[in-house]
């Protein structure tokens, strides 16, 4: 399982919605991930440039995808971005093969 970080915004309908209508959206959001695959590690509202973040483990890009896809089509969220997290771990091994690779590769114009 990779683990994906995805955030935005909510829209100005969805906040008045919630505001007159206050609910708690953490468990759709982990009915919708556990039925494509993934694990919601952790639902936030934030402050800042976005209102939400979501952590989720999933098996593949393709599941985290269809995840950020319905968030998205559902009208309720704008500006969404999902990121790739890495372990330290994980980033060691890409950083030790990128070593290797580095040996074999010429930068332009040098």
């Amino acid at each position: 399982m990779s683990t994906y970080v995805l955030r935005g915004r909510y829209s100005s309908d969805a906040l008045k919605g919630m505001i007159s209508s206050p609910e708690d959206r953490e468990a759709a959001i982990a009915k919708v991930v556990e039925k494509a695959g993934g694990k919601l590690l952790s639902y936030y509202l934030t402050f800042g440039d976005d209102d939400w973040l979501v952590i989720i483990d999933c098996p593949n890009n393709e599941v985290a995808l269809s995840i950020a896809a319905v968030a998205a089509a559902g009208g309720s969220v704008t500006d969404t971005k999902t990121t790739v997290a890495m372990t330290t771990k994980e980033a060691m091994a890409a950083f030790k093969a990128a070593g290797e690779l580095a040996k074999s590769f010429k930068s332009a114009g040098r």
